[in-house]
């Protein structure tokens, strides 16, 4: 363990110093320490920074741009990878790691029939009054619904509004044919997305407005997804800003909703605060917010639940944490919701502590460390840091496959310094 604390204090003081700015890890580095009981290896990578690698597993791919966050598809044997500044998703073949796919989100006079079924009457654009649906999207994050055959990609804006304070819009994927079925309009700065385990809710959470929309996907048939309750969380934030005024949209959010993950009975949605403080909890059945709960460490960016357990990451102070669904519940449902909730078990991971993902058997949890370039396991059942593995510049969104075998890491950058790189990892078990 005292390799792993020198690799930790390393990691910390090189991001301090800015030496991580344009890290690229070589094909094959493995985790520390060695002999753990398990390890990551990078085996693979898809990356637009070096055109000449000289691994042959260290694949040119100039349709990653600013990667943000990534899906994996078992059942299709596939994944999939947002590029924010490319306005595309890579599709990727899970079994041989070849590029399948670039789907574009360019929208023009030929696709416009993707929104035939909206009603746009609703919203308020400012920045635009007419061809409001030409535009190219910048996918952010994704989830799967209908056992893996729609992937739902929101975006953080449409191309004509820089502050992203008009409505944006969502696109559905066929994962079948892996092309656009519909794009549907939805509020201003959508991160988050999350669909129900019942596979009758989508949830977008809103960066932007403070809000939370909830799409009805019971039909199954994209045509006939309606978008339904739009939840303030507290108070609607005002997106009145001068066209010609430049507005920081990454802290000027209120809340700044991130994390959102539905309860397995599909009754709730947790919503992380990330500017603010608390997991906002709510009703599904009711369609309304009904509370914050706090008492975890503030930052929050990430929500997990498996196996009955709520883990969060906390991307400031580096920090990972859990707590067990069921008391987590009793509390905002008992008389002391009021109070904070305090039955959090902690790991310190490293600081920019970004996106989570918990293995198949519920053992390992796995942390993308932004500032400090890495990728970091966690053994659930006593939150201790078991491994730790280099990761190329400013990992940010991740993956696991069903399996437990292949993890997927995004590195997205940071002021034009890193990033542009899909880490594919082995997760090798001891025993």
């Amino acid at each position: 363990m005292k390799r792993l604390a020198i690799f930790f204090l390393l990691g910390i003081f090189s991001s301090q110093l800015g030496f991580a700015d344009n890290l690229s890890v070589p094909i094959g580095t493995l985790s520390v320490p060695t002999d753990s009981e398990i390890s990551i290896q990078l085996v693979k990578r898809f990356q637009y920074y070096n055109a000449h690698p000289e691994n042959p597993d260290d694949h040119y791919d100039q349709s990653i741009n600013s990667p943000k966050s990534v899906a994996v598809l078992d059942s299709k044997k596939k994944f999939y990878v947002n590029s924010l500044e490319g306005c595309s998703t890579s599709v990727y073949s899970l079994e041989n790691f070849t590029l399948l796919k670039v789907i574009m989100h360019k929208f023009n006079a030929q696709n416009q029939y993707l929104f035939a079924k909206n009603s746009d009457s609703n919203f308020l654009f400012r920045t635009k009054k007419s061809r409001l649906n030409y535009f190219t999207g910048r996918p952010v994050e994704g989830c799967f619904s209908h056992h893996g055959k729609y992937l739902w990609i929101p975006y953080y804006r449409r191309s004509y509004d820089s502050n992203a304070v008009d409505p944006s819009a969502l696109c559905i994927i066929d994962t079948d044919t892996d092309a656009l079925v519909r794009v549907m309009t939805i509020a201003s700065l959508p991160k988050m997305i999350a669909c129900s385990p019942d596979n009758k809710t989508i949830a977008v959470t809103h960066w932007g407005d403070n809000s939370v929309t909830l799409i009805d996907i019971t039909s199954g048939d994209p045509e006939k997804f309606t978008c339904g309750d739009n939840i303030v969380i507290d108070y609607r934030l005002s997106q009145n800003y001068s066209v010609n005024e430049k507005v920081d949209r990454d802290h000027n959010c209120g809340n700044c909703l991130r994390g959102t993950v539905f309860t397995p009975d599909s009754k709730y949605i947790f919503i992380g605060k990330m500017g603010g403080n608390g997991i906002a909890v709510l009703d599904v059945v009711h369609r309304k917010y009904i509370g914050t709960v706090t008492g975890m460490k503030t930052n929050m960016r990430h929500l997990v639940i498996k196996n009955s357990v709520v883990y969060i990451s906390i991307n400031n102070t580096g920090f990972v944490q859990k707590t067990a669904l069921k008391g987590f519940i009793d509390h905002f449902s008992g008389t002391s919701k009021d109070e904070p909730y305090t039955q959090w078990e902690s790991a310190y991971v490293g600081l920019g502590a970004r996106t989570i993902s918990i293995d198949k058997t519920g053992k390992y949890l796995f942390a993308a460390v932004n500032r400090e370039s890495k990728v970091v396991v966690v053994r659930t059942s006593d939150m201790k840091v078991i491994a730790a593995c280099d990761a190329d510049s400013y990992p940010v969104g991740m993956d696991i496959s069903e399996n437990g075998q292949w993890l997927m890491v995004t590195a997205q950058g940071r002021g034009n310094l890193g990033g542009n790189s899909v880490m594919v990892y082995k997760v090798n078990y001891k025993k």
